[in-house]
Order: C-alpha cells, then sequence, then structure tokens
C-alpha cells in the first residue's frame, strides 16, 4: 500500500506541474486555476514554495521560446554599451532592455511590500478568483481585435511602466499575468508579437527575482530531502507544458483568436463564484 500511496503521490505533483504549466502562459491566470483546483478536488498544492519551483519551470521554457531574442538583446546591449556600437538596430535593442527593467520595477516593488498581504488576504478565496476570472475575460474580449502600430523600437518609459503596472495587477490571484501585460500592451497601441514579446520578456526578471528571494527558505524547507523526487516531476512536467502552451498562445495571438480566451474566462469565473 506505501508503494501505491507513493505512485499516486507522485502522479498528484506530475499533474500539478503539467496543469501550473500550461495555464502559465495562456491568458487565464495559473495561480486563480491553482486555487480553483484545491477546491474542487481538496488537493494539497504544496505551498508557496511548490508554486515557486513550477514557475521557474515555465521560466526556462520561455528562456528556450524566445532564447534567439535573448541572444540578439545580449548581444547588441553589449555592442552598444562596450563596443561602441550605435547603429538604429543595436540602439533599439538596448532601449528596450532599459524598458524591460523599468517594467520589473512596479510588480516588484509590490511584490515585496504586498506580496505577503495579497497571499494571505486573497489567495484563499475561489470567489474572488471567479470575479477576476471575469475581469480578465472582459479585458481580453476588449482588445481581441486590435492591431496596434507600435513595433520594438516604438516603445517609450511611459508604455514601459503602464506595462509594468499591468504586471504589478496581476499578484491578484485570478488576474493573468500574461493576460495583463498583453492587453496593456495592446491598449497603448503595440503590435501583436511586440506585445507578446514585451510580456513574456518581462517574465523573466520577475520570476527570477521571485527565485532568489525565496531560494534561502526553499533549501532550508527540507523539500531535498523529503520531496525531491515529486518536485523534479511537476519541475519537469512544467518545462515541457509551458513550452508547448506558449508555442500554441503565440499561433493564437497570430490569428487572432483571443475572444476564445475571453469566452473561457467569462464561464469558469461564473461558474467558480457560483458554486465554489
Amino acid at each position: 500500500m506505501e508503494l501505491v500511496d507513493k505512485l499516486i503521490l507522485l502522479f498528484q505533483y506530475l499533474f500539478l506541474g503539467v496543469f501550473q504549466g500550461f495555464t502559465e502562459p495562456i491568458p487565464i491566470s495559473s495561480s486563480g486555476h491553482l486555487v480553483i483546483l484545491r477546491d474542487l478536488f481538496n488537493l494539497e498544492l504544496g505551498g508557496l514554495m511548490f508554486e515557486v519551483f513550477v514557475n521557474f519551470g515555465s521560466l526556462v521554457a520561455v528562456l528556450i521560446v524566445y532564447r534567439n531574442d535573448l541572444i540578439r538583446l545580449i548581444k547588441n546591449g553589449w555592442g552598444f554599451l562596450f563596443q561602441n556600437q550605435r547603429d538604429e538596430e543595436t540602439s533599439n535593442d538596448f532601449r528596450f532592455i532599459l524598458y524591460l527593467i523599468i517594467g520589473t520595477i512596479p510588480a516588484a516593488v509590490l511584490g515585496i511590500v504586498f506580496g505577503d498581504w495579497i497571499e494571505n488576504t486573497f489567495g484563499e478565496s475561489a470567489k474572488l478568483v471567479g470575479i477576476t476570472l471575469i475581469v480578465t475575460g472582459i479585458a481580453l474580449w476588449i482588445i481581441r481585435n486590435l492591431k496596434g502600430s507600435k513595433g520594438d523600437g516604438d516603445l517609450s518609459i511611459w508604455d514601459a511602466l503602464i506595462v509594468g503596472f499591468a504586471q504589478a495587477v496581476a499578484l491578484m490571484p485570478g488576474i493573468s499575468r500574461s493576460g495583463a501585460t498583453i492587453v496593456a500592451a495592446m491598449l497603448i497601441g503595440t503590435k501583436k508579437a511586440t506585445a507578446l514579446r514585451f510580456s513574456f520578456l518581462l517574465y523573466i526578471p520577475v520570476s527570477l527575482g521571485t527565485v532568489v528571494l525565496n531560494i534561502d527558505e526553499f533549501i532550508n524547507s527540507g523539500v531535498f530531502s523529503t520531496m525531491l523526487i515529486p518536485y523534479l516531476l511537476a519541475f519537469l512536467g512544467s518545462i515541457v507544458a509551458s513550452y508547448f502552451a506558449l508555442k500554441w498562445f503565440i499561433n493564437v495571438m497570430k490569428e487572432g483568436n483571443l475572444k476564445y480566451f475571453a469566452f473561457y474566462c467569462f464561464i469558469v469565473g461564473t461558474l467558480v463564484f457560483l458554486f465554489l
């Protein structure tokens, strides 16, 4: 019986990793869905440390998908700063890096100051998740047909701050991080490709920061000695699911089918609010 229990535990963590990984890149709120999953099936989700760990798996997937953009940005940023390469491409990429740094500030500051309060106040409320999913659906519906004209080189400091504050709003469970940032980027007139790129590259410093801030607690929590294999399974599942979900979402954006995510948020949000 002990072997069966261990296998069930491994399957549960693999499922949670895949579930979180799939919902992280698409605009339906992975954190909100974990709250729904917990209440619906009475699952033990492993706490904040587990969420940080599987989110790191999503980060790895984002790094893989956007590796060429990252390599170009690093190369051109280095050339701009240290090799006196000041052509249009390197200048645009250097500004893009600066805007990513600026866009990270609101979520970083608010997360450090209010993160625990948000988690303790709103992290356990499935009904609140239902409401915020409906809000996410409304936002996606508003931008469903927008096309924008701003490319990577047309962004400004104010654009970066607006998208950054949208990312900070997504600290609230049920508000999708990718959804909030893409909605904000589309509302200020960016092209779909630029909105996607800025949104997911903006995820990198925030996710890395979360890992760094929690690494001591994670090491001292005893997870490595007691739950190493379940956590690794969840981590690997998150990487694979996030990779394919992100590639799929990029195609959805290109085809202009955001309305289906809006419908999903309306339906699930209403059901959660009424029945959980």
